[in-house]
């Protein structure tokens, strides 16, 4: 007798197999048969299948029947999702339109919109003016001219204060063009006034009118130092709208009797912390005190000192207070570095920098007129395309070196502080500041050659060990440290206890008149009668009070006295 176990199934003897309800097990008909397992899975449909899947059930082989067949009985007949469909069957759904679910009618979040930008023909200029800045290509008007034009146009007094390279110089040329086209100059009568530290400044603005106001029948004069004054009288006599001058030449032709200030129903005070600076102010008061005191008072400066608040409310009337960036505050645009070197190792420092930076041109600030000669004569010696620039070199030689920088005949520009505010050089790549400036303000002033209009910039300051304070002092000015550089090749060096410019400082060591007042007074050959305060500190007697001397001007060469 054949054993059933081992015997194979007929087909005839099973129910069809598409009549087998899914999941259900396969018995054999036999009763004493075992459960035969197939080798092969039966056909089943898809939804039951990964029904199962999700929950599989194992089932041992040698298990009996009725165990097999309670554990395939515990596996999920239906699909999840059919369950799930029957439970939520009595709830609302996205199609019936009574539906609401609480999120049907939100609009989906946007973005806010960015402002559109402003441009020049919103400001309310005439199309005189428009057209003269669309031939320069100028389309949106920056944060200061935004700010300044509508107010100038109105007749307001203005108080600006804006980093250089911000464009304020146009931020008053421009309403200034609308402002005088309506009427005509009288003979040494100058309808407005612009002060100007420098003559490079001044120069720099009258290019500005000339540009701006070439589609307007307007006249100016530039009345500044190192030109023939016969020249300037011949101008002023046939009468300008405009004067541009500096303080002490325009001081010059009023004692002469060549001008009048009676007129003059607009003034603008430029780079007015410059003037402080210089020891401008008695002579801006005393330009001022000329005026007719109905005028209206343009005031723009890159710092607003207690001082220059001072004289801000003693020039202003009700003023419109525009600030386009917090004071004293570096551009974005500029990357900054810091070397530093031993005292003896900065030329060469210098030099190693612009050989491995990209430099295409560059300005190198020097705080004394004497270095800029030595550092100059120090490039050239090394085959560097360089050029000299300060306050005691002829006008002429001035303009002839600034042309040659500025048509790409020189690379690299030594010069003071003097033209720190005067040069406006397109593209410029780098500035390097070869000693630490003594005011932490202009080292803002100085790198703010570069990194204009949107372009980078580079900055890198040269330090010795002593100028410790006076890097403090530009840190805590701007807000942050300035990133260290190390100059390949060079010994490294740490900052010095003390401040080598209070203790005894460059300029007393190098002084043959730094001794005691007390035993050397009467061989010092600079305490006679011809210049009775150039040895004495602060122009007082030898004894006035006060231990050192403070250094006013950016560039005071003078060998100073010193008290101790």
């Amino acid at each position: 007798m054949t054993d059933p176990s081992t015997a194979p199934a007929e087909p005839t003897e099973h129910a069809p197999l598409e009549a087998i309800p899914a999941g259900e097990a396969v018995v054999a008909t036999d009763a004493h048969a075992e459960p035969v397992v197939p080798d092969f899975p039966a056909p089943v449909d898809a939804e039951p299948m990964e029904a199962a899947i999700d929950a599989p059930t194992e089932v041992s082989v040698d298990a009996p029947a009725d165990a097999e067949a309670d554990a395939l009985s515990e596996a999920p007949v239906e699909a999840p999702v059919e369950a799930a469909a029957d439970t939520m069957s009595d709830e609302p759904v996205d199609d019936d339109p009574d539906y609401d679910d609480g999120y049907a009618d939100e609009p989906e979040p946007t973005l806010p919109a960015e402002p559109a930008r402003p441009i020049f023909a919103d400001l309310g200029l005439s199309e005189a003016v428009l057209q003269a800045i669309a031939d320069m290509g100028y389309r949106h008007p920056t944060p200061i001219q935004e700010q300044a034009i509508p107010y100038v146009l109105m007749g307001r007094d203005v108080l600006g204060t804006a980093q250089t390279g911000t464009g304020k110089t146009a931020g008053f040329t421009l309403p200034m063009l609308d402002i005088l086209s309506g009427s005509r100059a009288r003979a040494r009568m100058p309808r407005s006034l612009i002060l100007e530290p420098t003559r490079e400044l001044a120069l720099q603005v009258a290019e500005n009118f000339v540009m701006y106001g070439k589609y307007l029948k307007l006249t100016h004069a530039l009345i500044i130092g190192g030109e023939s004054m016969s020249d300037q009288k011949d101008v002023l006599n046939k009468g300008v709208d405009v004067l541009i001058a500096t303080p002490g030449r325009l001081i010059d032709m009023f004692e002469r009797g060549s001008i009048l200030l009676t007129d003059a129903k607009l003034l603008v005070i430029d780079e007015a912390d410059r003037m402080l600076d210089m020891g401008f102010i008695p002579d801006v008061e005393r330009i001022v005190a000329m005026l007719p005191p109905g005028r209206q008072t343009l005031f723009f400066s890159a710092t607003m000192g207690p001082e220059i608040r001072r004289l801000a409310d003693a020039f202003l009337q009700n003023p419109k207070e525009i600030t386009v960036s917090r004071p004293a505050s570096v551009a974005t645009t500029i990357t900054e570095g810091l070397a530093l070197v031993a005292e003896h190792d900065k030329r060469e420092a210098l030099r190693r920098l612009i050989r491995t930076e990209n430099v295409q041109n560059a300005l190198i600030f020097c705080n004394r007129k004497v270095d800029v000669d030595i550092l100059y004569k120090s490039l050239t010696k090394h085959k560097f395309s360089a050029g000299a620039l300060h306050g005691d070199l002829s006008q002429t030689v001035r303009f002839a070196t600034l042309e040659k920088f500025k048509a790409g005949e020189l690379h690299l520009l030594v010069c003071s502080d003097v033209a720190a505010r005067g040069i406006d050089i397109g593209g410029l790549s780098h500035v390097f500041n070869f000693d630490v400036p003594h005011h932490a303000e202009d080292y803002v002033h100085r790198i703010g050659r570069t990194g204009r209009a949107g372009l980078e910039g580079r900055a890198f300051t040269i330090a010795a060990p002593t100028d410790r304070f006076a890097v403090e002092a530009i840190e805590k000015l701007t807000g942050h440290a300035i990133p260290p550089v190390i100059v390949a090749g060079l010994d490294p060096v740490d900052w010095a206890e003390d401040d080598g410019r209070r203790a005894s400082g460059r300029r007393a060591k190098t002084s043959r008149c730094a001794k005691r007042v007390g035993r050397h007074a009467k061989s010092c050959p600079r305490s006679r009668k011809s210049a009775p305060n150039r040895c004495r500190p602060n122009g007082l007697g030898a004894t006035g009070t006060g231990s050192r001397t403070a250094i006013s001007g950016a560039d005071a060469a003078t060998t100073i006295w010193v008290r101790r």
